[in-house]
């Protein structure tokens, strides 16, 4: 546990169970070598180790057995502490009716053993789910304690909530940003860590856009907030994240139904193994014997435990990586995805414009000068590409004509600047070489000369090749669907290389879309929607796991979807389909392991070929093993990964 501090309680705790641990060990020993049954002659000889092994029980079970007569009161009788109290009290009540009817006594160290085993057991769960939740632990840290208010010229500390859209907040260096807006004032960097799992900041000026729950590094900001705490980003997190736990799995469902009526039966089974061969055989304490050892392999430790915190595992595994799953039920659903489809704008491709391309390439500093001359009053999406990757200052003194539908005329003395589509080439007479790109195409003359063209596309993000590549090597289906005309849309799906594409979609039309590939999926297999904009809402709500573009999406989509990717990177789907892989594998290890084990103990135990220390092991044994194997959950995904200290740590 080297590198993982425990809290106050685990400490308490784990002191407890070592010396417990140390004290049992040294009666043990001396009842083996000296038998402490027969240091005392007489009847009452087994009262000197009934109080030894007494005081050990008392120390580490207390807590046991006062939550077995806690639940009892509240009406929850069968649980694991109802049976490790009946198997380790009928132990000791064993022991005693042993040496009292002058046999050999049996049965304290048994007893001491079980409760101190499962006490280690429960050590190991209580380590396994704090280690599993220090990554979401991580994400509630983002929840901030105040707000800088600026009122005229004084500032006032108030509670986030109580700030308003419009006003204008201070964000100091070391502090969380409370609520999104938008920067009025200064530069500064920004951990969004516990946002994106992103490591190095991010650079932010005046007239960006910030989110809450990032934390300010370097200089101080006046931000204009946009959204009350309420509707904010961190407000959105924090209730994700809390509500997580209330969508369970299938496997967590049909575990919490097993344990509540396996445990009943389970009782049942060991009191008829008591008094049915008791009754033929009359070999009372042998058969007591044995259905207590039945009783203790027969406690359900290893799946109600286990299970859940291989979920609750996953679940932090991705929060780490900035991959916010709504639920455990999503996370399993997940795995067994076999169709990915795509919105196109923001989600395949970045969503802004840029030039691709400029022609003729030896005259590109010319072409992109006197096309940012034309645009430079203009804040078409066109026009702020062509001025952003020209990047030079536009010249001055230009009379500008804006010509609906063809473009822009910029005249200064007799020079005169066309800038547009070929309509506005053509109805000037200008003899221009078309271009056969696919995107919006900008052609720029001058003085009634062709000089050249621009090809301006929204490109692909630097990922997706990789990851539908990825999703394509797993034998996933990926499909396109898309508003844009099927040049684009054709363009586009040939370069991503997805499977199929559906081009010229209205909102409506994707749910069509959608509706007709979850008929074709198979039954068992689940169909994912990859969006970000508002308009991807209702087919993000109708596929079986709608997955939203967390750091741009709009607040619908996010709302909508069952998986949220705050870092905006396509490759958290392929890193989240391997958590959910690992995840289900290692549930149903969980699952097989345990009861076979379970099984094979229970009918050893039922025959006598099993003692109380190998029913032990059935319990105890099986449970730490499964928590271990859960733990593996919570491992490292990317190679040369270093964990990132929660915030608090800064």
């Amino acid at each position: 546990m080297k590198g993982t501090s425990l809290s106050k309680k685990q400490k308490k705790n784990l002191v407890r169970i070592v010396c417990a641990l140390a004290a049992f060990a040294a009666v043990f020993v001396a009842d083996k070598i000296v038998y402490l049954g027969g240091v005392f002659s007489g009847p009452a000889a087994w009262v000197f180790p009934f109080c030894l092994y007494l005081a050990i029980y008392l120390v580490i079970g207390y807590d046991v057995l006062w939550r077995a007569v806690r639940n009892i009161a509240h009406g929850q009788v069968f649980d694991e502490n109802f049976l490790m109290c009946v198997a380790t009290l009928g132990a000791f009540a064993l022991a005693i009716y042993r040496g009292v009817t002058g046999q050999s006594i049996e049965g304290f160290d048994e007893a001491c053993a079980v409760l101190l085993f499962y006490q280690i057991g429960e050590f190991f769960q209580d380590y396994a789910t704090g280690k599993s939740r220090k990554s979401i632990s991580a994400l509630m840290d983002i929840r901030p304690d105040h707000a800088n208010l600026k009122r005229g010229d004084s500032i006032e500390r108030v509670d986030p909530s109580e700030v308003h859209a419009g006003d204008i907040i201070v964000v100091n260096p070391g502090e969380k940003v409370p609520l999104d807006g938008v920067i009025v004032k200064g530069a500064s960097a920004l951990d969004t860590r516990a946002l994106t799992g992103e490591s190095l900041p991010r650079d932010v000026a005046q007239g960006q856009e910030i989110v809450s729950g990032s934390v300010n590094l370097t200089r101080q900001l006046e931000v204009r907030v946009s959204k009350e705490f309420y509707d904010s980003t961190v407000s959105k997190i924090l209730e994700l994240v809390e509500n997580a736990s209330e969508q369970k799995s299938k496997a967590e469902n049909f575990i919490t139904r097993f344990a509540k009526y396996y445990t009943p039966a389970v009782c049942a089974a060991a009191l008829l193994l008591a008094v049915v061969p008791g009754l033929i055989t009359s070999d009372w304490s042998a058969w007591i014997y044995r259905a207590l050892s039945f009783l203790v392999v027969s406690c359900p430790c290893a799946l109600v435990i286990s299970i859940p915190l291989s979920f609750f595992a996953g679940i932090g595994a991705a929060s780490r990586y900035g991959i916010l799953i709504k639920g455990s039920n999503y996370l399993e659903k997940f795995d067994r995805a076999k169709t990915f489809v795509f919105d196109k704008t923001g989600t395949l491709t970045r969503g802004s414009f840029s030039v691709v391309k400029v022609s003729p390439e030896a005259n590109r500093e010319e072409i992109l000068r006197l096309a940012a001359i034309a645009e430079r009053d203009s804040d078409h999406p066109i026009a702020k590409s062509v001025k952003s990757c020209y990047g030079g200052a536009a010249g001055g003194g230009y009379t500008l004509t804006n010509i609906a539908g063809e473009g822009i005329s910029a005249a200064k003395g007799e020079e005169v600047i066309l800038c547009g589509n070929e309509k506005l080439m053509e109805r000037n007479g200008v003899a221009y070489e078309r271009e056969t790109g696919v995107g919006t195409v900008v052609y720029v003359a001058k003085n009634g000369k062709f000089v050249g063209s621009i090809l301006i596309a929204d490109q692909l993000k630097a990922e997706t090749k990789e990851v539908i590549g990825q999703l394509n090597g797993m034998g996933c289906k990926t499909v396109m669907l898309t508003g844009d005309n099927e040049a684009i849309a054709e363009s586009v799906a040939r370069e991503a290389g997805v499977t199929a594409y559906k081009a010229s979609l209205l909102p409506q039309n994707k749910v069509e879309e959608v509706e007709k590939l979850l008929a074709e999926k198979g039954k068992k297999e689940a169909l994912c929607f990859v969006g970000d904009g508002i308009n991807d809402a209702p087919v993000l709500m109708r596929s079986d796991i709608g997955i939203a573009m967390g750091g741009a999406g709009s607040d619908a989509a996010i709302e909508a979807s069952d998986i949220v990717l705050m870092k905006d990177d396509l490759r958290g789907i392929s890193l989240a389909k391997r958590i959910a892989r690992k995840t289900m594998t290692i549930v149903f290890e969980n699952i097989v392991f345990s009861i076979a084990v379970k099984v094979i103990i229970l009918i050893l135990s039922a025959l006598g070929f099993a003692n109380m220390w190998v029913a032990v092991f059935g319990d105890v044994g099986v449970a730490v093993i499964a928590i271990l194997n859960a733990m593996r959950v919570n491992s490292r995904y990317i190679k040369g990964e270093k964990r990132a200290e929660p915030l608090s740590a800064q």
